[in-house]
């Protein structure tokens, strides 16, 4: 059993990362339909690197190997309808200005909708934003010295 009294014995579960260095373990997002949420996440998330790491039957968990935080996606632990909170957003680096474009392309292509065309928001920040099929706010962005 991992202990929160102990961070210097205990390792980020799937990249093995003390957790001292972890300063956000995993998002969660929930989605009405672990399928299709799963078809959508798998390919958009495949353009940076991301992949399906872990999960249990309701949870899966998408990283890659430069290890840190995690996506996952989920129904509902309560049963209920997934619905989203206000206010809350996953940003998703894209590394570069195009890689953005590129992710924001991708997740209108597999059924996003817009919540603003990608383009540069203040002079160190370019981004894009859009609600996947569940209604869950992404940015994909980069970010430059200010």
């Amino acid at each position: 059993m991992f202990s929160v009294y102990s961070p210097d014995r205990w390792r980020f579960p799937a990249v093995n990362i003390p957790l001292e260095f972890i300063m956000i373990g995993y998002t969660t997002l929930g989605v009405s339909d672990l399928e299709k949420g799963l078809a959508f996440y798998d390919s958009l998330l495949a353009l940076v690197g991301g992949k399906q790491i872990m999960g249990l039957k309701r949870i899966k968990f998408y990283g890659n190997d430069t290890g840190g935080g995690m996506l996952a996606i989920c129904l509902p632990a309560d049963g209920q309808t997934q619905s989203c909170g206000n206010g809350q957003m996953v940003a998703i680096p894209g590394g570069s200005p195009e890689g953005a474009d590129a992710l924001y392309e991708k997740a209108i292509e597999l059924g996003a909708t817009d919540a603003g065309k990608p383009g540069q928001r203040v002079s160190f920040f370019y981004g894009g934003y859009v609600h996947d099929p569940d209604g869950n706010k992404l940015c994909f962005y980069h970010m430059t010295s200010a």
